[in-house]
C-alpha cells in the first residue's frame, strides 16, 4: 500500500474540512479574462481560465504540425497569457512535443496537466515517471484518470488512485482527478471524496457530451451534465470542461461563442481546454472567453 494511501486520504480530517468549507460557489468578478488565474477547488492548483489542449483527434492535429510549428503555437499561447497546457498518455507523442515546446520557460510560470490510461498490469509509478521524463518536467500540476466511462470506475481504478496519491507524496503530482465520458460514470463524481478535479464535456447543445451510452453519436443530456457539474463544484472540486467546440463540429463562430458563454455563465466551470492548430484559433478563443466573462 502506498505511503499516502487512498484510505488514509479519505479518512483525513483535512480532506473533510476542505470539503465542508466549499459549500458555495465563489463569485466571479465581472470583466474577467481568459488569462486570469483561478483555483481548481480544493486541489489548490491555480491555472489560467483557458487551457491549451493537445488532443484534437487524439493529438493527430497537433502532431501533424511538426515540432517547429507546434512550438511556435505553444509560445504564441504563452505570450498571450495562456499558461495552462494539457495532454494525455493516449495522445501519441504530445508529452514529448510539449516538453520541447516549453523548454527554457520557467517551470513555475505555467501549469501542466496529464491524463493516464488506467490499464491493468501497469505500475502507476512507472507510468507517471515515464510521462514526466517525456514531458521534461519534475512534476505535473494536475494528473487525471483518463476516460472514465463506466459506473464502476471508482472501484475499478483503486490501484491508480493509490498510485496518484503516492506520486503526490513524492511531489511528482500536485492535484488529481478524473475525466469522464458518459452519464453512468459522471453520476459517480458527486460525493466522491477522492476527486479534487473533475474534467467534464460541456457545451450549449450537447454535442459530444455525456449520455447513457458513453460512445453515442446522439446529443448528450445537457441538463443532467450541468446539474452534476454544479454539484461537484459546490462540493469543492475544480471543474475543467472540454469539447467546447464539439470536437470541431462548431464551424460557426457564434456557436463557439455560445459554448464558451454557456460553460462559464450557466455551468459554472473554472477552466476550459481547447485544442488549436493555428494562432488565429488561439486569438479567437481568448476573445470569445473574454466576451463571455464581460
Amino acid at each position: 500500500m502506498a505511503q499516502c494511501s487512498r484510505r488514509r486520504f479519505l479518512n483525513s480530517g483535512l480532506a473533510a474540512g476542505v470539503l465542508a468549507g466549499m459549500g458555495r460557489l465563489p463569485l466571479r468578478a465581472a470583466g474577467g479574462k481568459a488569462s486570469d488565474w483561478v483555483t481548481l477547488g480544493k486541489s489548490g492548483v491555480k491555472v489560467t481560465r483557458l487551457a491549451f489542449g493537445t488532443g484534437t483527434m487524439s493529438g493527430r492535429t497537433q502532431r501533424e504540425l511538426g515540432q517547429e510549428e507546434f512550438t511556435k503555437l505553444v509560445r504564441h499561447a504563452y505570450d498571450n497569457g495562456i499558461r495552462f497546457f494539457e495532454t494525455a498518455e493516449s495522445y501519441g507523442e504530445m508529452h514529448k512535443m510539449l516538453g520541447v515546446a516549453l523548454k527554457g520557460i520557467p517551470r513555475d510560470s505555467y501549469r501542466l496537466m496529464s491524463k493516464v490510461t488506467t490499464r491493468e498490469g501497469v505500475d502507476p509509478q512507472v507510468k507517471i515517471d515515464e510521462l514526466r521524463k517525456l514531458a521534461n518536467t519534475d512534476y505535473f500540476d494536475v494528473m487525471l484518470l483518463h476516460y472514465q466511462h463506466v459506473a464502476t470506475w471508482p472501484t475499478d481504478t483503486v490501484k491508480w488512485q493509490d498510485g496518484i496519491l503516492e506520486a503526490k507524496h513524492k511531489k511528482a503530482v500536485v492535484g488529481h482527478g478524473a475525466s469522464v465520458h458518459g452519464l453512468p460514470a459522471l453520476r459517480q463524481f458527486p460525493k466522491n471524496k477522492w476527486l479534487e478535479i473533475a474534467m467534464i464535456r460541456m457545451n450549449h447543445n450537447g454535442t459530444k457530451m455525456d449520455a447513457e451510452n458513453y460512445n453515442t453519436r446522439d446529443a448528450g443530456d445537457v441538463v443532467e451534465v450541468v446539474t452534476h457539474a454544479k454539484q461537484v463544484h459546490t462540493e469543492g472540486m475544480g471543474v475543467i470542461s472540454m469539447k467546447l467546440i464539439g470536437e470541431g463540429a462548431f464551424t460557426k463562430r457564434e456557436d463557439r461563442q455560445a459554448a464558451m458563454k454557456f460553460a462559464f455563465n450557466k455551468a459554472g466551470v473554472d477552466s476550459v481546454t481547447v485544442g488549436f492548430k493555428n494562432t488565429a484559433e488561439i486569438d479567437e478563443a481568448i476573445e470569445n472567453l473574454n466576451l463571455a466573462l464581460a
